[in-house]
């Protein structure tokens, strides 16, 4: 086979390939979800959970609340830490078999991927407005992390004149539905 033959071969196959295959847009391939996750806050007691594990009696969604067909099935347990524990606490999850919605069960009065209660966010950033020590067994550079991004948030959602109100700020950002203390704005 000539260089001719070759890159005529290398073309027809080329053209046969692009018509069954998608090409890559802006480096990211386009893969279907394998299901979203959905985080339901439920009312529980994370001394029980601590103590049962496995054996806590977690309340069982009726219908999955994104396709709202069918019973949600167990889809085991996942790790989560929360402050005053020495080891993290399993946590319940649950997988819809129509949709593929992963639920979370976390504990209410918690925003995701946090490990204080919000009661316990909100009074350290008190103490620290008031210069006041902030004790609770909270480091000293998360408190600080977390006034830092309340200051950012309240500034980028509310302006400047909630400057001096943090904690007014705090209370209209959780009412708008904002994590004040994440890092994302």
């Amino acid at each position: 086979m000539g260089l001719a033959e070759e890159a005529f071969f290398y073309w027809e196959w080329a053209v046969s390939f692009r018509g069954t295959h998608r090409p890559v847009q802006n480096g990211v391939h386009d893969v279907p979800p394998k299901g979203t996750v959905m985080i339901l806050p439920v009312v529980v007691v994370l001394k029980e959970i601590y103590e049962k594990g496995r054996d806590y009696v977690w309340p069982r969604p009726q219908v999955c609340p994104k396709c709202k067909a069918g019973r949600p099935w167990g889809h085991g347990f996942v790790l989560a830490c929360f402050d005053g524990f020495s080891a993290a606490l399993l946590l319940r999850r649950y997988r819809c078999p129509h949709c593929g919605c992963v639920i979370r069960l976390k504990p209410e009065g918690y925003f995701p991927r946090f490990q204080s209660s919000i009661e316990t966010i909100r009074t350290i950033i008190g103490d620290l407005l008031e210069k006041r020590p902030a004790g609770r067994g909270v480091s000293r550079t998360r408190s600080a992390h977390w006034l830092g991004a309340l200051r950012r948030k309240t500034k980028a959602y509310l302006g400047d004149p909630f400057g001096h109100r943090l904690l007014e700020a705090f209370d209209r950002l959780i009412e708008m539905g904002k994590i004040p203390v994440g890092r994302s704005i």
